[in-house]
């Protein structure tokens, strides 16, 4: 479990490719704390820490993983958003954040706004549905409040705001349109989406539902 909150940017050693899998050496500040097994987001995709040395670790990634998300195109100096995973009894700064990738998303467009970046995305349906004004997403390991959604068919359109202080901590400001980042929708719209389809005759989760039932 994580938070969204980027702990660290790291840079990509080395990737080596062996058959449809590879592993990819990252380097970082915290490897000394690192224990085994130990869970670490990268770019918002939970993996397992292997092996380590003095200034980075290593994980495996496989085809599931390289099929859905950005991770098949790094190579060596890609930077790559590092958190650990959450601790018991912390403060939950951004939101529940798993790791689990649901689908890759498009940059649209980006403007300043302010003394911030506005950046407009395209969600598959997969990540679209779970999508809602004020709502959370996970951009590339990043928690984010979306501003608005606009519904488009076979996608969403939607924005997030990026403040200075994440613009300084994440590599989001280096993202243009065109550029493809991992999404992850909030976890708590899943299981409610789930629960629902599974209980209501057939009907599933709609807004007339929703109004219906008195939660619109």
């Amino acid at each position: 479990m994580f938070t969204g909150l980027v702990e660290e940017t790291g840079t990509v050693r080395s990737v080596d490719r062996t058959g449809d899998s590879f592993r990819v050496v990252v380097d970082c500040s915290f490897t000394a704390e690192l224990t085994p097994g130990e869970s670490v987001a990268v770019d918002g995709a939970c993996f397992t820490a292997v092996s380590w040395d003095d200034n980075g670790f290593a994980f495996d990634a496989t085809p599931e993983s390289l099929d859905r998300t950005t991770l098949a195109g790094v190579s060596a100096g890609t930077r790559v958003h590092l958190e650990r995973a959450a601790q018991v009894g912390g403060r939950l700064g951004g939101h529940l954040v798993l790791g689990h990738v649901d689908a890759v998303g498009d940059v649209v467009a980006r403007r300043d706004v302010g003394n911030g970046i506005l950046f407009e995305l395209r969600a598959p349906p997969e990540v679209a549905r779970f999508l809602v004004d004020k709502g959370s997403v996970t951009i590339s390991g990043v928690s984010l409040t979306v501003n608005t959604v606009c519904d488009e068919g076979q996608g969403s359109l939607f924005t997030v705001m990026i403040v200075p202080f994440t613009g300084t901590k994440t590599n989001l400001l280096d993202l243009q349109p065109g550029a493809r980042v991992n999404l992850e929708a909030d976890i708590i719209g899943k299981y409610v989406l789930r629960l629902l389809s599974g209980h209501v005759d057939g009907a599933g989760l709609d807004v007339e539902f929703l109004r219906k039932h008195g939660f619109a």
